[in-house]
């Protein structure tokens, strides 16, 4: 199979992105409402943190993962693997991290190509086979070839901005102004973040369900086998409902970058980032008997 550029996945990330800078330009008008004067050092605060989660997304991703990159003595096949597929998609190989977990999982992270990282747990390397694991790395490898990976960091630390003033700003809505009148231009900064935090979500949720399917067409197109990627979806799906779930809530905040969500309840499904595995699974069914069909 063949590489092949995906338009509509370029499209989506640059509209999105579009979208995202014009909802905030919005937002921090608005929060001029409240804090006037003090904006400009807030502004320059955000924008720091912005630039050390833009280059620094790949440690903290694997921090905050437990995960550690791994040296090719330690796990000498999966070194050889990514060396492989990596050289497949026409890639740098990336940094390769291994996360002692018990939940089967895998992710990419990382600003670009050179600075990409690819973390697979233990869970997942005892799971599947050779087969099944290659397609889930060369899943990861083709978000790093889309260059998503860069655009779901910037996205997800746009709308935890503004989840963060959602989920704190009233302890800021007790005082007074000089007037003695209440803040209540903090209830609106509130109410505003209230809603660009939902707006952000639901872009970032339709980018990244999309984000999947191109890399599960990417993965299948790099080793040339859908079927391996296919029956991997499938044992990660069924092997998320043995492990506690207490390692489930301690990972979830990774949801975006792994291969699969974790989901617990109903809720986390309704908002879940992925689309449903079965559909994942049928449209590569589909790549491979497009390939048989050859």
């Amino acid at each position: 199979m063949q590489w092949q550029t995906d338009w509509g996945l370029r499209g989506r990330m640059a509209l999105t992105m579009f979208l995202l800078f014009g909802l905030y330009i919005v937002f921090l008008g608005l929060l001029t409402l409240y804090f006037k004067d003090r904006l400009l050092p807030i502004v320059l605060v955000m924008a720091l943190f912005l630039g050390a989660q833009f280059f620094f997304s790949d440690k903290l991703a694997l921090y905050s993962m437990g995960a550690r990159e791994v040296e090719p003595d330690e796990y000498p096949e999966l070194h050889r693997m990514v060396d492989r597929l990596s050289q497949q998609a026409d890639l740098p190989k990336p940094k390769v991290a291994v996360a002692d977990s018990r939940t089967p999982n895998a992710f990419a992270t990382g600003r670009s190509k050179k600075s990409a990282a690819v973390c697979v747990t233990t869970g997942l390397m005892r799971m599947l086979d050779d087969e099944e694991l290659e397609g889930v790395v060369a899943h990861e490898l083709a978000h790093v070839k889309n260059r998503d990976v860069m655009v779901m960091t910037i996205a997800s630390f746009l709308s935890t901005i503004a989840f963060l003033i959602v989920r704190w700003g009233w302890l800021f809505t007790g005082g007074r102004d000089r007037g003695g009148q209440q803040q209540a231009p903090m209830f609106v900064a509130i109410l505003a973040s209230l809603v660009v935090w939902i707006l952000s979500f639901l872009l970032i949720r339709t980018l990244s369900r999309y984000r999947e399917f191109a890399a599960d067409r990417g993965g299948a197109s790099i080793t040339g086998k859908p079927s391996a990627l296919a029956t991997a979806l499938m044992k990660i799906d069924s092997g998320m409902e043995k492990v506690p779930k207490d390692d489930l809530r301690g990972q979830s905040e990774m949801n975006a970058f792994f291969i699969i969500p974790i989901r617990i309840g109903w809720i986390g499904r309704l908002f879940s980032t992925h689309p449903p595995t079965e559909k994942r699974i049928d449209r590569l069914r589909d790549m491979e008997r497009e390939l048989e069909g050859r």
